[in-house]
Order: C-alpha cells, then structure tokens, then sequence
C-alpha cells in the first residue's frame, strides 16, 4: 500500500488550527507567497488597470452620446460630476476595506449602488493596492496571526485529559 492512501481528488489533510482565509484571484497563496503569488500579483494589477481604461472609453462613449443628443451643457456636467465624486468615494471605501473590516455592514450594502457608479474608483484602487501586496493581505495576515496565536494559546495551557489524571488521595463513593 503507498503512503498516500487518501482517494484522487480529495483534499490533502490540513494542519489543527485556523485556516487563513482565501482572498480572490490569490486563494491562500499569500500565505507563503507561493503558488505564482508574483505572477498573480502583477495580472490583478494590469488587469484592473486595463478594465479601468476600457472602463474610462466607454464612459467617454456615453458622453458623446450626450453631446450627440444635445441635452445641454449642465447635464453634461452633473454627468461628469456624479461619475468624479462616486468614484472618488468608491476608491475611498474599497481603499478602507482592504484595511479594516466593515463596522456597519448595512451601511455598506446602502453604499453597493453608490460604489456600483464609481466602479473606476475601486478598479484603481484595485490596482494601486496590487502593486504593494494582494488586496487585503494585510488585514488577512493580521487576523490570521491572530487566530493562530490565540490557538497556540489555548492548545499549551491545556493539561491533558482530565479522565486520566489519578484521584489525589480521595476515593469517589461508587454509584449505586
């Protein structure tokens, strides 16, 4: 029999403790820094860069589509200045998440369409924090290490089974 007696295609055993939580499109890779974290690190920060442009051209598009229609220039202009404070927000917020979790996560879904608008804001905020570390690395590290620590903790201070240990000097009374 080999030593590797676990059926194909299930998971490989993992070590006691807490696992570190998954990030998207790192996995657990930012562990370690393995598994291609570099390479994977440098696609998220082109690919954000690049929807951001493509992002920018279509909303060109569409105001050239106003002018187009000639709505007149304060529509344009409540247009563009929509797209800038939304985006300035949406960077702001998605900037904060990757340091510190929500405190009032309704207050954040009332903010999903507002985000949703300034969608370019969170793409750049994407890439500048991809060009530094994964998006959220930091805060997963710290919670992770203090999952682990706080583990450690309590796995040392345990004593063993408390069935095992000998009666010190005094006899139970059996049940009868």
């Amino acid at each position: 029999m080999s030593e590797n007696s676990a059926a194909p295609g299930t998971p490989p055993a993992t070590a006691p403790g807490p696992q570190p939580e998954p990030i998207r499109f790192f996995g657990t890779t930012w562990v370690d820094h393995d598994g291609g974290y570099g390479l994977r690190r440098a696609g998220v920060a082109v690919g954000s860069l690049a929807a951001a442009v493509a992002a920018c051209f279509v909303l060109r598009f569409a105001y050239e589509g106003l002018e187009i229609a000639d709505v007149g220039g304060v529509v344009g202009m409540l247009v563009i200045a929509m797209f800038s404070i939304c985006s300035a927000i949406a960077f702001r917020k998605t900037w904060e998440g990757f340091g510190a979790r929500p405190q009032d996560p309704s207050r954040e879904d009332a903010l999903r369409g507002l985000k949703s608008i300034g969608f370019i804001g969170s793409l750049l905020a994407y890439f500048v924090r991809s060009l530094t570390e994964a998006p959220g690395e930091k805060l997963r590290r710290t919670e992770y290490a203090r999952a682990r620590a706080q583990f450690e903790k309590r796995r040392s201070t345990r004593t063993g089974n408390p069935a095992a240990r000998k009666a010190s000097g005094r006899k139970r009374p059996k049940r009868g």
